[in-house]
């Protein structure tokens, strides 16, 4: 199981989606059908094979909706689960059960597909060295969350935004004036934490990314067999990621190069969700 997602975030994002869907009046269905005393037991289950994520935020939506309602966790983050297997065992007022439930199901089936999309990437490149990686190509305001599940996933996250690694990208090359101008001025702005990678869609950019002391270097859009000519000019030098065009058919092929990192915003951004459901026993 990867760590679990901060307790503040998790409640601050799980009372806003309540807020949101119980609006002024609430669940007006679930008050005008269901008794107040009324108590139910449920699960949440997986309808497709998958990897579990966003748990946290499921029990959050349950406590919050009501705290008398008990959960327990069958499938934990990063956890494999086949079709039928149960995720969440929910015991507690109906009312409340029903209220959570959308919440809790949106969160978890959205993260939960991120992070079975990151494992069929990290699966396919098993034995290779390489890393699959995300981008800041995320939901605004589920960043945190999202990046969560692609390390449930067997992923590793790149930088979480602006503000913790320099990435020089085409157009700041283009600002600047060229990549030595580039990278001497992040040098010298930055402190000596901060890792600073740069985007190179050619081997002599490449070379000139080097000579200039890169730490990584993203190889952007590269067949294979340049990405393959780009390891054995680096020499090891910087760490070296290659992105575009990652899929299922294409990543193994990506991944023998001997890049280290390979990144995809396929996998926050366009991972179809993973299918559970809220079944009463």
């Amino acid at each position: 199981m990867t760590a679990r997602l901060s307790p503040l975030l998790v409640e601050d994002a799980v009372a806003r989606a309540l807020k949101e869907d119980l609006g002024d009046a609430g669940d007006i269905t679930t008050n005008a059908t269901i008794p107040a005393a009324a108590n139910a037991k449920a699960v949440i289950a997986a309808r497709k094979p998958g990897v579990i994520a966003g748990v946290d935020l499921g029990l959050a939506a349950f406590r919050l909706a009501d705290p008398a309602i008990r959960v327990s966790i069958e499938k934990d983050d990063g956890a494999r689960a086949q079709k039928g297997d149960a995720v969440l065992s929910i015991e507690g007022p109906a009312r409340g059960v029903l209220s959570a439930e959308r919440v809790a199901l949106n969160f978890m089936g959205h993260l939960s597909g991120i992070a079975t999309a990151t494992a069929a990437l990290v699966d396919a490149v098993e034995g290779t060295g390489a890393k699959i990686a995300c981008t800041r190509k995320t939901t605004p305001g589920l960043r945190a969350f999202e990046k969560h599940a692609v390390r449930c996933g067997g992923g590793h996250n790149h930088r979480f935004g602006l503000y913790d690694a320099v990435m020089i990208k085409d157009n700041h090359i283009a600002a600047a004036g060229d990549i030595a101008k580039a990278l001497a001025a992040a040098r010298a702005s930055v402190g000596h934490m901060v890792k600073i990678e740069i985007e190179v869609d050619g081997l002599e950019q490449l070379e000139e990314a080097l000579a200039n002391g890169a730490d990584v270097v993203l190889l952007d859009n590269m067949a294979p067999a340049d990405l393959k000519r780009a390891v054995a000019i680096n020499k090891g030098r910087a760490v070296l990621e290659a992105s575009g065009n990652v899929t299922l058919e294409t990543v193994r092929a990506i991944a023998e190069t001997g890049v280290d990192v390979i990144s995809s915003g396929w996998i926050t951004h366009s991972a179809p969700t993973l299918d559970l459901g809220l079944d009463f026993l």
